[in-house]
């Protein structure tokens, strides 16, 4: 048994980004063609894009602002025009911002959190998801947080982005499940990258005393999830909140 995407396309979005772009390169790596988006780093998209090519996968580019609906849908008619409607979707992106109290964070910081998990799902979903229902296959996979279940002081609007990013995708899944689209989220906990794999153990001891697995999880484990998410091995999972984040949160029944 494996993972096998051959023949489906991707779209990845905040791929040029520590976590996206190992998910971008994951999905080649199991057959698909993949569209690396970004929103300012053109270099680096363009060096992920050349990277999926010289793994035999059909790659591209594509700017957008995912918490513009135009913006959204013009990335829409260019990836269409290139390779017609994609099978996957992966809604990655967020806008970064510094955390303080709920007491003294700004406003703009709760509206970009909205605009960014919360928008970003709705539009990618009436971007893409009609082409899915139309085919009667597809995957919509939206990256959430273990943040959404801790509620830790400072994570007030990441949190209420992501609740509600919650909430959209599982009415999607009701709503999409009917015509075998599938709707899911995948939970990283704070998670070892490229940026920071060598980053001093004391960094993070804290943190992984309260994992009951002890330690951090990487990047590739992260895209592991994903991938299988977006295969036919996970045919019958929809509405699902999966957290990969070493048991630190456990969703109850």
């Amino acid at each position: 048994m494996k993972i096998d995407l051959s023949g489906k396309t991707a779209v990845v979005t905040g791929a040029s980004g520590e976590l996206g772009r190992v998910m971008a390169r994951t999905l080649a790596s199991c057959g698909a063609d993949v569209a690396v988006h970004y929103l300012n780093n053109e270099d680096r998209a363009g060096a992920l894009c050349r990277e999926i090519q010289e793994m035999s996968r059909r790659s591209l580019a594509l700017q957008a602002d995912i918490t513009d609906r135009a913006s959204v849908f013009r990335m829409k008619d260019t990836l269409e025009k290139e390779w017609g409607s994609p099978d996957i979707i992966v809604n990655n992106a967020v806008a970064q911002y510094p955390w303080t109290s709920v007491l003294e964070q700004k406003e703009e910081d709760y509206e970009s959190q909205f605009r960014s998990c919360v928008l970003q799902n709705v539009f990618m979903a009436q971007a893409f998801v009609p082409g899915m229902i139309r085919k009667r296959w597809g995957r919509v996979i939206g990256i959430n947080t273990e943040c959404a279940m801790q509620n830790f002081p400072n994570q007030s609007a990441y949190v209420a982005g992501k609740r509600g990013m919650d909430g959209v995708l599982r009415v999607l899944a009701k709503e999409s499940g009917p015509h075998q689209v599938t709707v899911n989220q995948v939970a990283p906990g704070w998670t070892l990258s490229e940026k920071n794999v060598d980053a001093p153990d004391a960094s993070h001891t804290a943190y992984k005393a309260a994992v009951p697995l002890r330690r951090r999880g990487t990047d590739q484990e992260i895209a592991n999830v994903v991938a299988f998410l977006a295969s036919d091995l996970a045919s019958f999972i929809t509405g699902a909140y999966i957290p990969v984040c070493g048991g630190n949160v456990m969703p109850a029944i």
